[in-house]
């Protein structure tokens, strides 16, 4: 098969369309004929050597879409010629992917591959650190850090959905006119305006930060009483102050979270719980997918690089080639 290799920890040129072995469904995986793939930001971090390892000859990729091509052992859920997207630990930038059959999702009859492959990573990270761990209810007050990214667009989308307020923090106007049509109340041009002081008066209950640094303070000032602050990235700088004072004043919550490294059990538990939470609002329009562009896996380089100048809203995917196929069946 062919796959999208990195030779060498650097920049986007190296990334190499190779000819690769194509892998074998192991007991309770099945074999995905990838038609589409999302791209990360996790994926540039991979390339780069950001996660402590040598990166030469891994395959990025943390979420396709496609059709099951073979069952492994023991694989009973799904059967040949069904459409799936999944979120994977890996290897997604390939004709070919072998996924444990519990982390895939039906592509609902209303979407297309690209659209579908945009959805297991932003779904399954909002859902697992916005909903289930930051606990946001109906009616409380929600903020999103990068309204405008792949999870921004979808946490702003499943908190309406869920009856909670949402608010966003956004690069430029036309961004943040985009997060306010998705259903934000207010989205904040960071570039022109203090956030914090432009959400002066709203007590937020849950925030969803992706940028940490000098964000952190102005956080923790703008929650409100037993609020939750949630990390998952901390884009521009690791480090934060932290006015203990103010955690104990208002029984503040800090946590964060990675999706990447959890345990098969745990992803599988999750993805059944979005397929039953979630999935429906995917067929009734309560939640869509936001594509920025595609491009066929080869131009993978280029895709990151669109992907790191931060112009884009709402996902990148790169689309793989395929002869044709008999129509697949879908969720």
């Amino acid at each position: 098969m062919k796959a999208i290799t990195i030779t060498h920890p650097g920049d986007s040129s190296v990334l190499t369309l190779q000819e690769q072995a194509t892998p074998k469904p192991a007991s309770g995986q099945v074999l995905i004929r990838v038609r589409a793939v999302g791209v990360n930001r996790s994926d540039i971090h991979q390339r780069t050597g950001g996660y402590g390892a040598d990166p030469s000859g891994q395959i990025p990729g943390l979420e396709v879409a496609g059709i099951v091509e073979a069952c492994g052992p023991d694989a009973n859920r799904w059967q040949v010629g069904d459409a799936v997207c999944a979120l994977i630990s890996g290897g997604g930038y390939a004709e070919y992917v072998a996924v444990d059959e519990r982390h895939c999702l039906p592509v609902p009859a209303n979407l297309s591959f690209i659209e579908a492959a945009s959805l297991p990573e932003t779904i399954l990270t909002v859902w697992s650190t916005v909903f289930r761990w930051g606990h946001l209810a109906k009616g409380e007050n929600f903020l999103v850090h990068g309204g405008s990214s792949g999870i921004g667009v979808t946490a702003i989308q499943l908190a309406k959905a869920f009856g909670a307020n949402a608010y966003a923090t956004a690069g430029t106007d036309d961004k943040c006119a985009f997060c306010e049509q998705l259903g934000a109340i207010n989205c904040i041009n960071y570039r022109n305006e203090d956030f914090e002081k432009a959400l002066d008066g709203v007590e937020i209950n849950v925030i969803l930060d992706m940028v940490g640094g000098d964000y952190t303070p102005k956080n923790l000032r703008l929650l409100a009483t037993d609020g939750r602050l949630m990390f998952i990235n901390a884009m521009q700088g690791a480090d934060s102050q932290i006015h203990i004072p103010t955690l104990m004043q208002k029984r503040i919550t800090i946590s964060g979270s990675m999706l990447k490294p959890r345990d098969a059990n745990f992803k599988a538990a999750l993805t059944a719980d979005i397929e039953k939470q979630v999935w429906p609002l995917l067929t009734t329009g309560q939640i869509k997918p936001i594509v920025y562009r595609s491009l066929p896996l080869a131009e993978a380089g280029k895709a990151q690089d669109l992907m790191a100048s931060s112009e884009h809203i709402g996902k990148i995917i790169l689309e793989v080639p395929t002869k044709t196929t008999p129509q697949p069946r879908r969720g």
